[in-house]
Order: structure tokens, then sequence, then C-alpha cells
């Protein structure tokens, strides 16, 4: 997208959200949301709308692990690290997705298909290890159930 798109994005957001209490959140999920990332050229636009900072606009992107700062794959791949998942297996699971996508986690495949970011916690702890492709939640996750479900994700 070209800065004037991203201006323009970011513009529409401001006018509906920057007035609501503690709207930064909102805005930078609706950002998210809309181009999939949030862009740093946005942010001083974003701080100017909101009578920040940019180091402060800045700081709240960087501190959630939720937004991403760079154009993500066309479909995000989420893998829980958090302790229940990795009592079954998340760390062998990951480490087989990034050798099956050739790409270590927060990067992306070489042909752009997908992201690959870990996530701590998809509330599926008793289901575990378990994985989000996009919006859709997978549980009880294994090599071959991944490479199953990234066959059929590619076709």
């Amino acid at each position: 997208m070209t800065t004037p798109d991203v201006q323009g994005v970011v513009r529409d957001i401001l006018a509906r959200l920057a007035d609501e209490p503690g709207g930064l959140l909102p805005i930078l999920h609706e950002l998210q949301d809309t181009l999939g990332y949030v862009p740093q050229e946005a942010l001083p636009q974003i701080a100017a709308g909101l009578n920040l900072s940019r180091a402060e606009v800045h700081g709240v992107v960087s501190y959630y692990h939720h937004f991403r700062t760079d154009k993500p794959g066309r479909q995000v791949l989420q893998m829980c690290r958090a302790e229940a998942c990795k009592s079954m297996g998340a760390d062998a699971l990951i480490a087989h997705a990034q050798q099956r996508l050739g790409c270590k986690l927060h990067e992306q495949t070489a042909d752009g298909a997908f992201s690959l970011e870990p996530v701590f916690c998809l509330g599926l702890c008793s289901s575990s290890p378990a994985l989000m492709l996009g919006h859709t939640l997978h549980a009880r996750m294994t090599p071959a159930k991944f490479d199953a479900l990234i066959e059929e994700a590619r076709s």
C-alpha cells in the first residue's frame, strides 16, 4: 500500500475513533485489521491525531506482541508457546514448522504465503499443542497434521 493509501486509512480510522477514551489501542487494532499490520509511517499521523508523542505510540506498538510492523504473508500462522502447549511438544512442533516452511518465528516464507508468529496462549490448553491459521484454531497438532494443514492451505 502506498503512503497516501496508508494516510487515508489512518485518517478514516482517526475520524471515527480518536475521541474515544483510551482510543489508541482500538485505533491500532482497526489499522492492523484493515492493513494486516501497523506501518511505521502511520505512527506520526496517529500520534498527531491523539495529541501523543510518536514515542508513546511506538511504545504501545512495540510492547504488545499482537501488533506487527511489517506486512504479513498472505496467511498468518500463530503457534502457541504457552506452558501447556510447551509441555505437550510445542517447541518440537515449532521447530518442525520452521524447517517445513523455511522461515523462523517473526518471518515469512520466501513465497510470501505464510507469516510464522509466536503467540502466548490460544485458550486451548487442554487440547495442546495448538496453533491458529488465519482465524481458525487447530488443536492437538502433530507434525503430520501440520504438514497436511499447510498443504491444504497452499491449494
